[in-house]
């Protein structure tokens, strides 16, 4: 029994290792645009029946994302909301702290972050069509645990942005119909 255990103490300890490794030799290059290199990509879009003033202004209600974006249990922006700006989510179990590269008033929004073995870049585009708003969505995730489970990563991300757009139809649209605004 106790070779069992200093075994597996050992296991643990030398994945621990090799984790704190991987970790602090990372380097994640902040850009403004998505790595068109990394292992995870997702572009996406949707039309929202809404003006773009409506739909960033329920986007860019950082502390409030929760209210309509249940994958996002936790939202708090550090400061005012402006490029350079920070603020920390949880999403997926995840607690990430990323830090806003662009913000263009009712034109678009991109942010970076590091999380455990991964790093994102996250563009999002508000474009006017007259009356409605075709919002554009583009990431990109890089980062050793990325690389090791690209799949699931992909599968994951894909399904939250599309999740997250309509989300963001729902809610835009019903803030933007006054009858059944609460």
């Amino acid at each position: 029994m106790k070779n069992f255990i200093k075994i597996t103490a050992l296991v643990i300890g030398t994945l621990a290792l090799i984790i704190a490794i991987l970790e602090m030799s990372s380097s994640y290059k902040m850009t403004r645009t998505i790595h068109t290199d990394a292992p995870v990509i997702n572009q996406l879009q949707i039309t929202i029946d809404a003006p773009v003033e409506t739909v960033w202004k329920v986007f860019a209600d950082v502390d409030n994302w929760s209210q309509w974006q249940k994958e996002i249990p936790e939202s708090k922006i550090n400061g005012p909301f402006k490029t350079g700006a920070s603020f920390d989510w949880k999403t997926h179990g995840l607690t990430i702290h990323s830090t806003f590269h662009t913000v263009n008033t009712n034109s678009e929004i991109g942010w970076s972050g590091p999380a455990l073995g991964s790093f994102a870049i996250h563009n999002w585009h508000f474009i006017r069509q007259g009356n409605h708003t075709v919002v554009k969505v583009e990431e990109s995730m890089e980062g050793w645990l990325v690389w090791l489970l690209k799949d699931n990563f992909q599968a994951v991300n894909r399904g939250s942005l599309i999740y997250w757009l309509n989300a963001l139809k729902i809610a835009s649209e019903k803030k933007n119909n006054p009858v059944f605004s609460s």
